[in-house]
């Protein structure tokens, strides 16, 4: 299969899920505003949410696909099955530990999380409340993860990319026809995520019964794959998800901020995520297994050259997402969420966090890409040194952006973080012999960096004045929006041909196995 086709595929899928996921923001944002309730939400979701991503699509995703990969690359078919089998029945439990424990403790847990909302009982209380219902998230969309762990390594990358698409459709549902009839409407959104984790672990069950990998219940402890995957999981759980616990420590910060500000951190990321889900987590999931594939397989120089491939890629689409986020942050604010109960202020507001994000994107980005160079080698101790250490410097900005900036510092030091993790990644690669950069490079990124400023120029002359965005109603808004877009894909495209950019260039297939 040809990677730059399932590239295409992965991120159609996630594209059509990212879209649905504005279209879920934009009746939040005009249902809920940008307040008490939903800052009570989005604390109560970024719990669970965070534990999908340290277990599910985090750690345990690195640590289970290549230990997959190897034994399906090495070991009979019923040897493959035996390992889904029995870290399937051991994820399982542990998912229904973990799940219990969350909502017996939840309200331990909103204080730790976000000690602000103390001083605000119903506040505290309606946070609570939501956690409890949004808990048992973590175990649906784990399961998740492992069936896309699965259909990833058999090269089934469409349906693991579709199934985000259910939890949007059923959070809109929710915010559209259901808000009004609890007696605290927001709990209709945390109902709905309980409903789109449900939804999504159906809907994978068909396809690896399909494959022959339907997981059954066996339990064995001593399994010799299922003590691989914990002991590389174990680590890894910080390794691949810094920037997840520090989202988490900026909700933290923020919570002790105005009220509004987890609000306005949320839809900044909201945003950011767009380009990060299509680009960087779309690279990850297709890059992995191959790597993981050639790792077993013994090819070094092809598992170099896949990575060199990723990074040129990445660059190439991340750069120019980069730069558009930045020039079009309030257009896009505007259009998708300036309605309703959310404010020029709350857009204004929501504009300087996302333009601090942007300038992380790239290494956000990035490390998608060259984490699974590590991982893939079954390697976690390298990236979890660099987690430590991208940790305590992200928290250390945290601390030195907070008071100038305030929300807006909390962005900016996650962005920079991001990038400080991503070059330290690069350098531990190039150090370890596992990646050597193949000839071009620095004339690579001057044409690139050439487009992108032509681009970027193009997108701010045309973009008008922030303040037209925000009176204008929707019907010029997403029309002049969408031109815009078009714009700067044109411009970018026109100068990349122009610099001598062919798609083919970019053409190279999966590794077999």
């Amino acid at each position: 299969m040809n990677l730059l086709r399932a590239l295409a595929t992965v991120s159609s899928m996630t594209l059509l899920s990212r879209v649905l996921g504005y279209v879920r923001d934009f009746f939040i944002a005009r249902v809920f505003g940008a307040g008490l309730a939903t800052d009570a939400f989005f604390v109560a979701f970024r719990i669970p949410n965070l534990l999908r991503r340290l277990f599910g699509e985090g750690a345990f995703s690195q640590a289970f696909v290549p230990v997959l990969s190897e034994v399906r690359s090495r070991q009979s078919v019923e040897d493959t099955r035996a390992l889904v089998d029995c870290v399937s029945t051991v994820l399982f439990l542990a998912l229904l530990l973990t799940a219990a424990l969350g909502m017996a403790a939840a309200p331990l847990v909103v204080y730790l999380s976000a000690p602000g909302f103390a001083a605000d009982p119903g506040k505290f209380a309606l946070t609570v409340q939501m956690l409890r219902i949004t808990f048992p998230y973590i175990v649906f969309i784990s399961l998740v993860a492992l069936a896309a762990g699965i259909l990833n390594t058999w090269s089934r990358f469409a349906v693991p990319a579709f199934t985000p698409v259910l939890l949007n459709v059923s959070l809109i549902i929710a915010a559209a026809f259901f808000a009004e009839r609890f007696d605290a409407p927001a709990l209709a959104l945390a109902w709905a995520v309980f409903a789109g984790g449900l939804l999504q672990l159906a809907l994978q069950l068909p396809f690896l019964a399909r494959i022959g990998m339907l997981p059954r219940w066996r339990l064995d402890l001593k399994h010799p794959g299922v003590a691989r995957v914990l002991k590389l999981m174990a680590p890894a759980v910080f390794g691949v998800s810094v920037s997840q616990v520090s989202l988490l420590i900026n909700t933290i910060f923020a919570s002790f901020l105005v009220t509004g500000s987890v609000s306005w951190l949320y839809y900044a990321d909201r945003l950011m995520e767009f380009p990060a889900g299509l680009l960087g987590v779309a690279l990850g999931t297709i890059l992995l297994p191959s790597l993981s594939k050639y790792h077993a397989s013994g090819a070094a120089e092809e598992y170099s050259r896949l990575l060199d491939w990723g990074l040129r890629l990445t660059l190439l689409l991340a750069v120019p997402a980069a730069a558009a986020l930045a020039v079009l942050a309030m257009p896009l604010i505007a259009t998708l969420f300036h309605y309703g109960r959310f404010s020029a202020e709350d857009a204004w507001m929501t504009r300087q966090a996302l333009v601090a994000y942007s300038l992380g994107l790239v290494g956000m980005i990035l490390v998608k890409i060259l984490a699974p160079g590590f991982y893939a080698k079954q390697n976690v101790v390298t990236p979890v040194k660099i987690g430590l250490a991208t940790l305590v410097a992200t928290q250390a900005m945290n601390l030195a952006f907070i008071g100038p900036l305030a929300h807006a510092g909390l962005a900016l030091a996650i962005g920079l973080g991001a990038c400080l993790n991503a070059l330290l990644l690069f350098l531990f690669l190039k150090k370890q012999k596992i990646y050597a950069p193949q000839p071009g490079w620095t004339v690579f990124v001057l044409k690139v960096c050439v487009a992108v400023l032509l681009m970027a120029a193009a997108l701010w002359f045309a973009t008008g004045s922030p303040a037209q965005w925000l009176q204008a109603g929707w019907r010029w808004k997403v029309p002049a929006l969408a031109g815009l877009v078009a714009l700067g894909f044109a411009v970018y495209c026109v100068c990349l041909l122009a610099l001598g950019f062919r798609l083919h260039h970019f053409s190279r297939s999966t590794a077999s196995g």
